[in-house]
């Protein structure tokens, strides 16, 4: 007997949710591949905030299936959030009145890792997110890009097979921003994991992603290759896709 093929580390089929009267997501189906990084496009109102935090477990869908590495995110939230990465919004979370240091070896223990190694990680992380000079401020005292970078050291904490990511270089420099993607690109491309990641920037899903999918009206309308793309012409394809006349 041949064995199940093992499912994608992230796997939607026919999700639906609405808010009263408006629906946010209308049957979407979604696989991210290991190793995989899809960009999430679309205007506003779209759903890709939902669609992430459904996978997040942090929103229930109203029908359809959300799994995370085989395990589904409506009847284990608890397991399908030990596989997953996610920076989603605005951070709240973060504990201002400590150091980012001691915000990234918090988080650590809640992962289960040991004191030595929890410190190890939030070193490391700190170190890649370029925080290492500001590591013992309180993070009250951060600019809204450090605390961007942090969240980000934040949901790398454990290598995660998973990561969910949403417009996390909004509040990053230029030069912040694209530290960022090699780091995502590393961690997808180089070390495996799943990245799914909203974004409005056509030239980050252009230098960042291996496939770009775009929303509109809780429903995805096109899917295309960005790798060999240019900025220009997923913004065509993005335009016609939502049915705008390009400039």
């Amino acid at each position: 007997m041949s064995e199940r093929p093992a499912e994608p580390p992230i796997r939607v089929r026919g999700l639906r949710r609405t808010f009263g009267a408006v629906t946010a997501l209308d049957g979407i189906d979604l696989d991210v591949a290991p190793a995989e990084v899809v960009a999430l496009l679309g205007p506003n109102g779209a759903g890709k905030s939902t669609l992430l935090r459904i996978l997040g477990t942090t929103l229930l869908a109203d029908a359809g299936e959300a799994g995370v590495e085989g395990i589904d995110v409506t009847a284990d939230p608890a397991a399908a959030r030990r596989s997953l990465g996610i920076m989603i919004g605005d951070e709240r979370s973060l504990y201002w009145r400590l150091s980012g240091r001691r915000n990234l070896t918090f988080f650590a223990a809640l992962h289960g890792m040991p004191r030595d190694a929890a410190e190890a990680a939030a070193t490391e992380l700190l170190e890649t997110v370029e925080l290492t000079g500001a590591a013992d401020k309180p993070v009250g005292q951060y600019s809204s890009g450090m605390r961007a970078r942090l969240s980000l050291a934040r949901a790398l904490l454990g290598e995660p097979p998973v990561l969910l990511l949403d417009e996390p270089t909004r509040s990053l420099d230029p030069v912040a921003a694209r530290h960022f993607r090699e780091t995502v690109a590393a961690l997808g491309h180089e070390r495996g994991a799943a990245v799914l990641l909203a974004t409005h920037d056509l030239h980050e899903a252009v230098a960042l992603a291996d496939r770009a999918v775009v929303l509109a009206a809780g429903r995805i309308v096109h899917e295309t290759a960005a790798a060999g793309l240019d900025a220009d012409a997923l913004e065509r394809a993005f335009l016609a896709a939502v049915g705008e006349p390009a400039a």
